[in-house]
C-alpha cells in the first residue's frame, strides 16, 4: 500500500491519502482528542495512538493529521503512515455507523430558500477547494443575514483561515446571496 502526503496551508497539518475511500460519501468527521474516538473511529483512534497527534480529520479519500506544538513532522509522519497503514490491513472501517459528525443547523424556516442558495454555493464553489487543502467547510446556521460556519481538517487553526472566509467566501456569498451581511467563523 503506498500512501501518498501533501503539505496544506497549515503548516501544523499534513494531508494523508491512502489512495482509496476514507469516508466516501458519508461526509467527514473531525477529532480533537482521542476520547472523541471512542467507539466511532478505528482509524483515528488508532492515529492518536501515536502520540503527538492534536486532530484528526477525515475526508472521502484523505485524512488530514495535525500535530501538536512540539511535535516534528520528520518523526511524526512515519509513524502516522505506518498508523494508517496497520489500519487499512486490518480491514476495519474508517468509521462505524452511518456517517460523520452530525450537528443540527440553525436557520428561520422562513430562510430555508436563502440557506439553500448558501449550501449549494458552499457545496460546488469551497468545498472542493478546501479539500483540495486537507479540510472542509460547514454551514451551521444563518440569521439576520449572518452566516455561520465552522472549519475542519487542516482550516481549523490555520493562520490564513479567517481571510479565506472573510475574503473568499463572504465575497462570494455576498455577491451571489444578496441577503447575506457577513460570515463568521464557529467553534464546536
Amino acid at each position: 500500500m503506498f500512501i501518498e502526503t501533501e503539505g496544506t496551508p497549515n503548516p501544523a497539518t499534513l494531508k494523508f491519502l491512502p489512495g482509496r475511500d476514507v469516508m466516501g460519501a458519508r461526509g467527514t468527521a473531525d477529532f480533537t482528542t482521542a476520547e472523541d474516538t471512542a467507539g466511532r473511529s478505528p482509524l483515528a483512534a488508532r492515529i492518536f495512538e501515536v502520540g503527538e497527534v492534536a486532530r484528526v480529520f477525515l475526508g472521502s479519500d484523505f485524512v488530514t493529521v495535525t500535530k501538536t506544538e512540539d511535535a516534528d513532522w520528520a518523526r511524526l509522519k512515519p509513524r502516522v503512515l505506518g498508523a494508517i497503514m496497520e489500519h487499512y490491513l486490518t480491514g476495519l472501517p474508517a468509521m462505524e455507523g452511518t456517517d460523520g459528525a452530525s450537528e443540527d443547523e440553525d436557520f428561520a424556516p422562513e430562510d430555508q430558500e436563502v440557506v439553500e442558495q448558501i449550501k449549494e454555493l458552499l457545496d460546488t464553489r469551497v468545498r472542493p477547494a478546501v479539500a483540495g487543502d486537507g479540510g472542509d467547510i460547514v454551514f451551521r446556521g444563518y440569521r439576520d443575514g449572518v452566516v455561520r460556519l465552522h472549519l475542519q481538517g487542516a482550516c481549523s487553526g490555520c493562520p490564513s483561515s479567517r481571510a479565506t472566509l472573510k475574503h473568499g467566501v463572504e465575497t462570494m456569498l455576498r455577491h451571489y446571496v444578496p441577503e447575506v451581511v457577513r460570515v463568521e467563523q464557529v467553534e464546536i
